[in-house]
């Protein structure tokens, strides 16, 4: 299926007529991976910690707080676990709404050291 984010940063399956539902930081950390094909490296995340928050507030225009900022830097530390967490939530997101054969290619994969990224050919993903 086509992968349409809306202006309001919902995740659709295009094809199916569904929403991935996503809380607003598991999203803002697909959406993060979604931009960059070429995959990112967790022990890069710090470098796009800006970027993060940029696509947190398209999901929650007034959410940036103190709160959600903390959660932001959390989940950029490549020394914590938040980033695994969220990848977890993010693969979970998609198994429950498309067959496991298919679905790896929508959630965040990589193996250990390597750049973890989206598969998904980017001809099926629509950014309004």
């Amino acid at each position: 299926s086509r992968l349409t984010i809306t202006k309001e940063g919902a995740v659709m399956l295009t094809d199916y007529n569904k929403e991935v539902r996503m809380e607003p930081l598991t999203k803002a950390v697909y959406l993060l991976f979604l931009k960059h094909p070429e995959g990112i490296a967790f022990k890069a995340l710090p470098d796009y910690r800006k970027e993060l928050a940029e696509l947190y507030t398209i999901i929650k225009p007034f959410g940036l707080n103190d709160r959600v900022i903390k959660s932001i830097e959390d989940v950029t530390n490549p020394l914590l676990n938040s980033i695994n967490e969220k990848c977890s939530r993010v693969k979970a997101a998609f198994l429950a709404e498309v067959d496991a054969s298919l679905a790896d290619q929508y959630y965040i994969t990589g193996k250990g050291g390597e750049p973890k990224k989206v598969t998904l050919p980017r001809q099926l993903v629509i950014w309004e």
